[in-house]
């Protein structure tokens, strides 16, 4: 049995989803301890304990330590059983915690099986801390096809912070194996984006025209789409994406008391950020795409605009289970390369 140390590197979740995904593809049992204990509220949370059931239910796995605020979990799945399932991050416990990150954690372990599985997933969609829907989408989704995960999903209902309650629909095809890739090279920039907002009248308006605005200042043409969100609660979300060969995403939440002007100008700074670096992958897409690259056949690379304690932290996990050289280069939040040998 393999032991992994949840309080390594940057100490967060991430190391339990990576460990809960690659513990069900190698059939291969997980003692976590610390989990989560770098956070200000340790443990297991709402989300996290919904990765640990929804992964128990789709590998018949035996589970300890499965409740809310556990810091250890044992967890040895059966086998991968793929099918129709739906999951609820407040079925618990009320809460908003993401359903992306749930869908990513389920995405590499129900590609590998013989059949669809067809996913509802309830919680929140555009949350802080976690890639939105629309990063999903636009982005992780076309690049994660390329190596040969290949989903489609569909967004039934926005979930903003601190109601949720939003809801997307997943289908993950079965895959015969994953390939290798090289992405060294900025892409062309196509530059694409929302603006959308929930109960708030005239703030999509207002941070569409701030957007095309930031655009207009350094010359570019952005096309920006005006969304009403159908969320039950209150919430703006501006984003924007990159449609080229290789695909990158920015973006930035609405919160009280922060002007339509800022949400905007946040999104458009992470996007300035990552052109002005030449690279090729964002700063969130290095450490999503890290897992499919490892366990792909052949040696794989890939440029980012920046090396996040996520990368590192998700690199380290993925040494624990695969005896493979993985080598990144460059310094912690600075541009960087990554090497799968």
């Amino acid at each position: 049995m393999l032991t992994i140390d949840g309080a390594y590197g940057e100490g967060g979740g991430q190391i339990l989803r990576t460990t809960l995904s690659l513990s069900a593809i190698f059939k291969r049992p997980v003692n976590i301890i610390n989990i989560r204990a770098n956070r200000p509220k340790p443990g297991l949370r709402p989300q996290h304990l919904t990765c640990v059931y929804a992964m128990k239910t789709i590998t018949r796995a035996d589970v300890r330590g499965a409740e809310i605020g556990s810091q250890s979990l044992f967890f040895s799945p059966r086998g991968i059983y793929p099918g129709r399932y739906t999951f609820d991050v407040a079925e618990r416990q009320a809460s908003a915690g993401s359903i992306s990150l749930i869908f990513q954690t389920l995405l590499p372990v129900l590609c590998i099986a013989d059949k669809p599985s067809y996913l509802t997933l309830k919680g929140g969609t555009h949350v802080p801390f976690s890639p939105s829907f629309h990063y999903i989408e636009k982005v992780f989704l076309p690049m994660v096809k390329g190596i040969g995960a290949v989903a489609d999903i569909s967004l039934k209902r926005w979930g903003f912070y601190p109601i949720g309650k939003g809801e997307i629909e997943a289908i993950i095809y079965p895959r015969d194996k994953f390939v290798s890739k090289r992405w060294e090279k900025a892409p062309s920039i196509k530059i694409k984006g929302i603006s959308a907002s929930s109960n708030l009248p005239h703030v999509k308006e207002r941070q569409r025209k701030r957007l095309e605005e930031d655009f207009k200042k350094m010359g570019i043409f952005a096309e920006i789409e005006e969304v009403e969100a159908n969320a039950l609660g209150k919430g703006s979300f501006a984003f924007l994406f990159i449609d080229s060969e290789i695909k990158a995403g920015f973006s930035a939440l609405g919160a009280r008391g922060k002007p339509s002007e800022a949400v905007a100008d946040e999104a458009f700074s992470e996007f300035m950020a990552y052109c002005k670096e030449k690279m090729a992958l964002d700063r969130y897409l290095a450490d999503q795409i890290l897992l499919y690259l490892a366990l792909a056949e052949g040696s794989s690379s890939f440029t980012t605009c920046r090396v996040s304690s996520h990368l590192l932290t998700n690199l380290w996990v993925i040494r624990q289970f695969l005896d493979r050289e993985i080598i990144c280069e460059g310094e912690i939040n600075k541009p960087g390369k990554v090497n799968i040998i």
